[in-house]
């Protein structure tokens, strides 16, 4: 008899809706984690699995959740609704991703599975109605969990049978330690836990402690990153500064590389300075900025800001400044690639970070011998004629400017706060000032600078370069009305009647 665990999941004895479910978002087969994973959880055993980022983690416990709810429900006594599973994540956008792929898998059980996502603080009001309820299934942050068991608007101790930690090599890092620690006093004595994250590292193991009751760990036979044929991964030395600015400008101006991309660095305020740098030359770039909430940090509703956020459709990850570790690097590299779609990561190196760059290669490369960051084959004499470009792009980006750019953000936080709303009502004067309070020294964009003209193109890309074409402005039924009116272009324009002037005396 075949090995169930290495077959779809029609082998697994899902109930047919997941099936149904699972067929409607095109899944196939199960991937590695969810192979090993879901027989696992469904025998009621704890799990410590690691597994790359968008290996499939959040259905590899959501699927067993869901069964182990929807079984209990069929065959179980008749017992009070209450909340039975529990998901703990870092931050309020997975929290987001975690709720949707929950949800899409109970599609076809939607009445019989409710699930709740409570980890918008902006939120609570609405949140204690939704918890009153007693959905089958909460997601959040350990900070926003623990503040609605302090509140008593949400109660597991005698109800929780299944507990999530996804993404828990962050847990600790983003600070919820003391709040899950808390947090973990209002659970029951005895329950199932699934701790999920892709990497193992000492916060993982004080969580394993705290968490798990002889788990079974799953440490996959898999690269923490796609292979290269899936991903690409490259290095370039630059030899100055000033010279990843020159290349990122030259890249991204001349389309070499294309979609969308994700540009990291070190610091708040070198993200700032790279967004108003491109800026100059007419690239658009939001900030991702952990500080503020989501409406600010990007347009884009895909966008999300932390390790483990799921952006869809990255082209190519940049590494602008090196990644401080090794885990910084994967997590990086993991926002590309993802569910079988191609990507590339491009990291910039100085000369004195080449041995820092090398230890983070050897990681990767496992006892796998072949290199894994390749050398990107880019000549930078062919950019030279950019430079004076990109040094004056580089000095209109003061630290004034940065200053400034960043004021702005919390000021657009301010007007749409869902909070001082209220307080804007009654204050309507600071309102007023809050609004028009302009910048005093923002960055001064050049607009010639937006322009690549032919002879500054390197010879062998001519061909291939195609600078996006300016769109022509529609002319306004005002400015038509005019141009009929001069008289040096037309002849029909009539004199306007003047107002008789009043004669003196």
């Amino acid at each position: 008899m075949a090995d169930p665990e290495l077959l779809g999941f029609e082998h697994m004895g899902l109930d047919p809706r997941l099936l149904q479910a699972v067929a409607d978002l095109g899944w196939s087969r199960p991937t590695l984690i969810q192979e090993k994973a879901i027989p696992l959880a469904l025998e009621g055993k704890d799990l410590l699995a690691r597994a790359r980022t968008g290996s499939g983690k959040t259905a590899a416990y959501a699927i067993p959740m869901l069964q182990l709810l929807l079984h209990r429900k069929a065959t179980g006594p008749a017992v009070e609704q209450a909340v039975r599973g529990l998901v703990l994540v870092p931050t309020k956008e997975l929290a987001r991703q975690a709720r949707s792929m929950v949800q899409q898998l109970a599609a076809y059980c939607a009445r019989d599975i409710r699930v709740a996502d409570v980890s918008a603080a902006e939120d609570s009001a609405s949140q204690r109605a939704v918890l009153m309820e007693k959905p089958d299934i909460v997601v959040g942050t350990p900070s926003r969990i623990l503040n609605h068991l302090q509140q008593d608007s949400l109660t597991l101790r005698d109800s929780l049978e299944l507990l999530v930690v996804d993404e828990a090599d962050l847990l600790f890092s983003f600070g919820f330690e003391e709040e899950l620690k808390s947090l973990l006093c209002h659970l029951p004595r005895i329950y199932q836990a699934f701790l999920m994250s892709a990497t193992f590292n000492e916060d993982v193991q004080a969580l394993k402690e705290l968490v798990l009751h002889n788990p079974v760990t799953l440490k996959l036979q898999e690269s923490q990153l796609p292979g290269p044929d899936q991903l690409k991964q490259f290095q370039v030395v630059c030899e100055t500064e000033e010279d990843k600015f020159l290349l990122l400008y030259a890249l991204l101006k001349l389309s070499l590389i294309r979609g969308k991309s994700l540009l990291f660095v070190n610091t708040l305020e070198r993200s700032y300075r790279l967004r108003l740098f491109l800026e100059q030359f007419g690239i658009p770039a939001c900030v991702l900025n952990g500080e503020l909430p989501l409406r600010s940090r990007a347009s884009d509703p895909e966008a999300g800001v932390a390790r483990g956020i799921d952006f869809h459709h990255v082209c190519a990850v940049l590494n602008f400044d090196l990644p401080p570790t090794p885990e910084a690097y994967i997590h990086r590299a993991g926002r590309t690639a993802r569910a079988n779609n191609p990507g590339m990561v491009l990291t910039f190196v100085l000369p004195a970070e080449q041995s820092h760059l090398d230890t983070i290669e050897e990681l990767l490369c496992g006892e796998n011998e072949a290199p894994v960051l390749l050398p990107y084959q880019f000549r930078m004499e062919e950019i030279e004629a950019f430079r004076y470009r990109c040094r004056d792009a580089m000095r209109s980006v003061t630290k004034q400017a940065i200053r400034e750019a960043r004021l702005k953000e919390i000021k657009e936080e301010l007007l749409h706060s869902e909070r001082l709303k209220t307080y804007f009502e009654d204050n309507p004067r600071d309102l007023q000032l809050l609004r028009h309070d302009l910048p005093l020294h923002p960055a001064v964009v050049k607009p010639h600078l937006g322009h690549v003209p032919d002879y500054l193109v390197p010879p062998a890309l001519r061909g291939l370069v195609h600078p996006p074409k300016k769109r022509k402005k529609l002319a306004s039924k005002k400015a038509k009305k005019a141009r009929t009116r001069n008289p040096l272009r037309s002849f029909r324009h009539r004199e306007e009647r003047r107002r008789p002037t009043a004669v003196p005396p």
